[in-house]
């Protein structure tokens, strides 16, 4: 039998990848709709409820100029649903997500901590299992700019022509969002009770040394296409989150500078500070190659003779982007990491198509998933 899940607040930037990746265990777990409406209908509320066997509850206000608001909408939000608990019947686990803001003096913080202990009150009374996540800051692709983490803010102004300030330059203890989905996964399938699961943080960095990073990304690889330097697992995830806010309708496809004598042309493919794989295929008329994502692999699709169509559609999505390109202007498209993509030849000769990616090809990992643009 499959686990059934659902996810208050699945809209939103952790409730979007956590949804994602249980999509690609589809074998082991069901995925039960869910939509904000639910919380403004107490009956539909408990009809999600009384379907689920494990509940993560994501939804909540992070930020409001009014922090009496704030507060009043997230212990609301958690009454609300011990209520369709209560009515449902529901023995499901509970995974609440909390804040390491718990312990501050600030509304927010409170709205958190006491959400957390009413829940765990709710399944001492029930015989329900409830697991209490104390979340450090959360960072990754797709955050929204101004709301989730300043690193989205940062990255969103470097690609938009804007300069990022720092108004406190301190140490910020963080967990990319990729990680911290895969704690949550471990516990749900360990379905054991947690009142208070302190999430150990995977970075510590000063806000400076941050945007010393995102500013190396945006002058060798948004300026010059340079993939640059990658030290650690941070500076990877770091790299991927910047790359998610560059605008891919207007930046693709980019050209080549190509160099021609009477011998012929050259074109320079790829500079690159980190290592990889680099290949090449041919592609005959008529045949698309593809139809699948990565969710942490950088890779480059460059062709340099024939003409090609590239798509990308962002999973979750169903807007297409169409890329159009010719080896008479040699020209790439970069594949951003949870962007299904596709190369397909249009013309009525070979295709010839270069590709990189940042690590050698695993089959026990090849971090590769099969879903048509």
């Amino acid at each position: 039998m499959k686990l059934r899940i659902g996810i208050t607040g699945q809209e939103g930037f952790v409730g979007h990848h956590l949804y994602n990746t249980l999509g690609l265990f589809s074998d082991e777990f069901e995925r039960i709709p869910y939509h904000t409406d639910y919380f403004k209908d107490d009956e539909k509320l408990a009809a999600f409820v009384g379907q689920c066997d494990v509940i993560v509850h994501l939804a909540a206000m992070n930020r409001h100029n009014d922090p009496e608001v704030l507060y009043n909408t997230n212990i609301n939000l958690v009454k609300q649903l011990i209520a369709a608990l209560e009515k449902s019947n529901s023995k499901a686990h509970i995974l609440f997500s909390s804040s390491s803001q718990e312990e501050r003096d600030n509304l927010y913080g409170k709205s958190k901590k006491e959400g957390r202990e009413l829940l765990s009150d709710w399944a001492t009374k029930a015989g329900g299992k409830f697991t209490g996540l104390v979340i450090p800051n959360v960072f990754g692709p797709f955050g929204h700019p101004y709301y989730n983490s300043f690193i989205a803010t940062f990255s969103h102004q470097l690609t938009h022509n804007e300069q990022p300030k720092i108004e406190v330059d301190g140490e910020v203890k963080l967990i990319y969002v990729g990680e911290l989905v895969e704690v949550i996964l471990n516990e749900i399938r360990s379905d054991e009770s947690k009142p208070l699961f302190i999430i150990p943080h995977t970075s510590v960095n000063k806000v400076s040394e941050i945007l010393t990073l995102l500013e190396n990304y945006k002058e060798q690889y948004f300026l010059t296409g340079i993939i640059p330097q990658l030290n650690s697992k941070f500076e990877l995830n770091l790299f991927n989150t910047f790359r998610c806010y560059i605008d891919i309708k207007n930046h693709n496809p980019v050209k080549f500078v190509q160099h021609t004598d009477p011998r012929g042309a050259f074109v320079e493919v790829i500079r690159l500070n980190v290592g990889g794989q680099v290949s090449f295929s041919t592609t005959v008329p008529g045949i698309t190659r593809g139809n699948h994502y990565h969710t942490r692999k950088i890779e480059r699709f460059a062709v340099i003779k024939g003409k090609a169509l590239i798509q990308l559609r962002r999973i979750g999505t169903d807007e297409v982007l169409d890329f159009y390109l010719d080896g008479n202007e040699p020209s790439y498209v970069d594949m951003p990491i949870w962007y299904t993509h596709n190369i397909k030849n249009i013309g009525d000769e070979e295709l010839y198509t270069n590709f990189w990616i940042n690590e050698f090809y695993d089959p026990a990992d090849a971090d590769t998933y099969f879903e048509e643009v």
